[in-house]
């Protein structure tokens, strides 16, 4: 025993430092070998649509009007879908039982099913259903433009996207339900209480006390939905709205070149990643600046 400590006391220092820099430079060299294969990896893509830049010369102008009408119904989905969230959210947390057993069957039939069937069901469904009755949105929009002179802005295949935006706002709506649910039910019940004892009201204490704190958890949960339904609005091609998924295949089937038909899907790929990946980064950026530290 007495030996073995007088040979660690002996044991050279520069040989103990060298072994404790070890891990350290290990972590330094797997850092510049993954920054040296993601340079390498960006080069290869950039080389990649070098080759095929007029594939993108041809198609890509047409493609981003497509990814236009999919921003556009996506911003117009999301904003119903969240007064349908808050509207479920609010239902299910209704003193009203019947009113709670409705929400909660909205929310698990819409879950229970897929969106591509709730899709076909609004718009071979519920459309002729409701034109039978003579409900047109397409009609009505289109007079109550000719009042302003400009019903030539009215699209003819406005009902199509009348009903696809209805149904992907429908549907995400039941997903926002659980969400902002959750959310309200974070905060803690002796907030509202102290705001009651206040003499605030149910509804402010809801507007002013429970959603401001709410907020703060709802909205990680509230983006990962919106970029979903970016991506999802794809699922629109099958009644034919024509945006960005319907332009992309229409461009990629016809091409004779697997490999010019896989890059035009690359190119679409890309487009969906240039539209979800800044809400990513205004998601992190919101969620530290509504963080108690950061305040």
């Amino acid at each position: 025993m007495s030996l073995d400590l007088h040979y660690k006391q002996e044991k050279p220092p520069d040989i103990a430092r060298k072994r404790n820099l070890w891990p350290r430079n290990r972590m330094v060299g797997a850092n510049y070998l993954y920054y040296i294969l993601l340079a390498a990896v960006i080069g290869a893509f950039g080389y990649y649509l070098y080759t095929y830049r007029d594939l993108s010369l041809l198609y890509l102008p047409e493609m981003i009007r497509g990814a236009l009408v999919t921003l556009l119904v996506s911003v117009l989905s999301g904003i119903c879908a969240i007064i349908f969230g808050l509207l479920g959210a609010f239902g299910s947390l209704a003193r009203f039982r019947p009113l709670r057993w409705l929400t909660g069957i909205y929310v698990e039939v819409i879950r229970g099913t897929p969106l591509l069937v709730q899709l076909y069901l609004w718009y071979y469904g519920i459309r002729l259903l409701l034109s039978n009755i003579g409900f047109d949105p397409h009609d009505m929009l289109f007079n109550s433009m000719t009042v302003l002179q400009s019903n030539s802005l009215v699209p003819d295949s406005f009902n199509i996207f009348f009903y696809g935006i209805l149904g992907l706002s429908f549907n995400y709506g039941a997903y926002l339900t659980e969400v902002f649910r959750t959310g309200i039910l974070s905060v803690e019940r002796g907030q509202s209480e102290a705001a009651l004892s206040l003499g605030l009201d149910e509804r402010q204490t809801m507007r002013y006390i429970i959603l401001p704190q709410a907020i703060r958890s709802i909205i990680p949960p509230l983006t990962n939905n919106f970029i979903t339904l970016i991506q999802d609005s794809a699922f629109l091609s099958v009644i034919a709205v024509i945006e960005l998924e319907y332009i992309t295949i229409g461009f990629a089937l016809p091409q004779a070149d697997s490999n010019q038909k896989m890059y035009v899907f690359v190119l679409g790929a890309l487009l969906y990643l240039v539209m979800c990946y800044p809400l990513s980064v205004a998601a992190r950026m919101m969620e530290r600046r509504l963080t108690p530290d950061h305040a």
